[in-house]
């Protein structure tokens, strides 16, 4: 080790001690924006964990959106660096968008066993504001393209099989991006053998059969909402809070909860601030809400695909497109988890544990198909939640790609959990 190496890795030097005190504050925001989220996290708790006062933590951050913004780039910085390492160890594209998919799930690990550190979850990015949220979508758009380009360069080379490169990389980032939710129910010495199994997923997908499965049209557009018999008084408030949970969860998607303005809703609908607040009592409630509405149109879809006669598969591509359905077209949108971590816990709880519910109820669909042979052995914890982030995910694919064809979209998205990366015979 030469002169100048030792004086940049010793303890004294102040360059060294600035960098490893803003990596271990960065780290420790991740962490508590991860499981308590950014509105319950402040400066303060984020100082007391570190043992700093906060007017130390100032030294290094002014504000928690500043706070947020670092997090979000050096979570960004850090998939940059695995696509540079997979770029680096691999020439084969499926072996770069897996090692790509590994390295994100070592990294979770390593920083839960205290050997890295923790990275954000990119849940909040619609609430940053200015140059910052321009340039968190502009290294995200830099990552979508990259992996993007390892889908292309596939297909060109006849390694993978041809499909919408956008949607399947919207897919598997959205898969990518929901492990947080989940990882930690998985026993730390399994995570390894987890990733395997779900890199197996994305390259054959589900289906057992030999060749490629190919999408019967919908059974089905959804239970038949009752008579409004005369619009009376009860059907009326249904209707309306039916249109508050739809029009605010479209500005919580696109604006995150801080960025979502209860007057701006009501002048949305173009009712007046009494009427509004007459049925909305607060921006949490409706948060709340919301949430809640979107878990009971997805219960309504298990129930009305669960009575049809179709086989397993059959009934998870007829369920996954009917979500997505719902969540792109003038019946949704249905709610994005990003703003999860914005309810209280015990709120936040309650909507977890009926998400968790509903996920199973994929997972069941998922077994069922395994059990009749149309959907070939694979890991369903795994599966149902790879899928979960999908469908996440899926609310801004107008944002990536045309959409002629909603229909058709819904195909493409779900296309390679159904059929795979990987060429079929």
């Amino acid at each position: 080790m030469t002169i100048d190496s030792k004086k940049a890795t010793s303890p004294f030097n102040r360059t060294t001690q600035h960098d490893a005190k803003r990596t271990a504050i960065l780290s420790q925001a991740s962490r508590l924006f991860n499981s308590k989220g950014s509105r319950a996290t402040t400066l303060k708790d984020i100082a007391e964990s570190l043992g700093l006062t906060k007017t130390s933590l100032y030294y290094y951050v002014k504000t928690k959106e500043e706070l947020i913004y670092q997090c979000y780039m050096v979570t960004l910085e850090r998939h940059h660096q695995n696509l540079d390492t997979v770029e680096a160890q691999y020439d084969a594209p499926l072996d770069r968008l897996t090692g790509f998919f590994k390295l994100h799930f070592n990294d979770w690990l390593a920083a839960e066993e205290g050997s890295g550190s923790h990275t954000a979850a990119l849940l909040e990015i619609a609430s940053l504001k200015g140059s910052h949220r321009t340039d968190v979508e502009g290294q995200y758009i830099a990552m979508f393209k990259r992996l993007r380009q390892y889908l292309k360069d596939g297909i060109a080379s006849g390694t993978l099989r041809s499909f919408d490169t956008i949607s399947a990389t919207r897919a598997i980032l959205g898969s990518v991006e929901w492990s947080f939710s989940w990882l930690h129910k998985v026993p730390k010495e399994d995570v390894v053998s987890i990733v395997d199994q779900a890199a197996d997923i994305l390259a054959h997908g589900f289906y057992s059969g030999p060749k490629q499965y190919v999408p019967k049209p919908l059974t089905s557009n959804g239970p038949v909402k009752p008579d409004l018999e005369g619009f009376n008084r009860q059907t009326r408030n249904r209707l309306k809070q039916e249109a508050f949970y739809k029009t605010g969860t479209w500005f919580f998607n696109k604006k995150g909860f801080d960025g979502t303005s209860l007057d701006e809703i009501a002048e949305q609908l173009n009712v007046s601030k009494g009427a509004f607040y007459y049925h909305i009592k607060n921006k949490e409630d409706l948060l709340f809400n919301c949430y809640s509405h979107s878990l009971d149109t997805m219960a309504d879809i298990y129930n009305d695909t669960a009575d049809s006669e179709a086989s397993g598969l059959q009934k998870i591509d007829q369920t996954c497109r009917r979500i997505f359905l719902a969540q792109n077209s003038e019946h949704g949108p249905l709610i994005r988890y990003n703003t999860i971590t914005s309810l209280p816990m015990e709120r936040r709880r309650q909507i977890l544990t009926r998400t968790d519910k509903s996920n199973q109820r994929f997972g069941d669909l998922i077994q069922a198909g395994i059990e009749d042979g149309s959907v070939r052995p694979i890991n369903v914890f795994v599966a149902e939640n790879l899928i979960a982030g999908a469908i996440n995910a899926s609310m801004d694919i107008q944002l990536w790609r045309t959409v002629h064809d909603i229909e058709a979209a819904a195909i493409d998205y779900f296309d390679i959990f159904i059929n795979g990366l990987l060429p079929r015979n």
